[in-house]
């Protein structure tokens, strides 16, 4: 039975972060806003000439560092999503040709968004740990005493003025998707709910992220 819940986690874990890549990469194309943090890696892979997707990587390494002096326990989740994600990304970008119609932009990004709460219910009911911009969030809470709503607030306005100063898209899927992915990661984190393993068992030890994202 053990076993079969930590295969199912493994499974839900890496289906998850591919399918956060794809779905950013959806957002990519629809070019009608992206979420907080690819602004900014956006904006970073013009400035630099890397593709998005390497950017996401080095960015997700940059931020776990982050995570000593606050000191964060990364766990397999965290460690998988810096690596991941990025690569689903430029994988799937390199598939997925530029799109020129409005009505199909208007498609791939309902989808994009969707997708992305559907991918975030999957990896944080995983419970392998938060992704690395999730416990920069939480660490900070638990660091500073300030509530989670401000840190996600200063960390989510900063990154998106920077990405936009340096060429990243915000627009209307901007705004959808800051309303829309509480309800969605919401909906989706009890869809795939794994059972809690007994308590004191190691791979349950790191607790997931859930106020960071759908309760800020």
């Amino acid at each position: 039975m053990r076993q079969t819940r930590l295969g199912r986690r493994l499974i839900q874990l890496y289906a998850g972060l591919t399918l956060y890549g794809v779905s950013s990469a959806f957002l990519v194309r629809a070019d009608l806003g992206l979420e907080p943090w690819n602004v900014l890696h956006q904006g970073l892979a013009e400035l630099t000439g890397l593709t998005i997707g390497v950017v996401t990587v080095v960015v997700g390494a940059v931020v776990l560092l982050l995570w000593v002096p606050l000191r964060q326990r990364p766990g397999l989740g965290t460690v998988s999503n810096v690596v991941v994600v990025g690569l689903a990304m430029d994988g799937t970008l390199a598939l997925l040709p530029g799109v020129h119609s409005l009505t199909v932009r208007v498609l791939l990004l309902v989808a994009g968004v969707v997708l992305n709460g559907m991918a975030t219910g999957l990896y944080i009911a995983a419970r392998f740990g938060p992704g690395p911009r999730d416990g920069l969030m939480t660490g900070l809470h638990r660091r500073t005493g300030r509530s989670i709503r401000l840190m996600r607030t200063v960390l989510e306005v900063t990154v998106v003025v920077t990405g936009f100063a340096l060429g990243g898209t915000i627009g209307v899927g901007t705004v959808l998707y800051a309303l829309a992915i509480g309800p969605l990661a919401q909906l989706f984190l009890r869809l795939f709910a794994v059972p809690a393993a007994p308590a004191g068992t190691p791979a349950d030890a790191a607790t997931p992220p859930e106020r960071a994202i759908l309760h800020p």
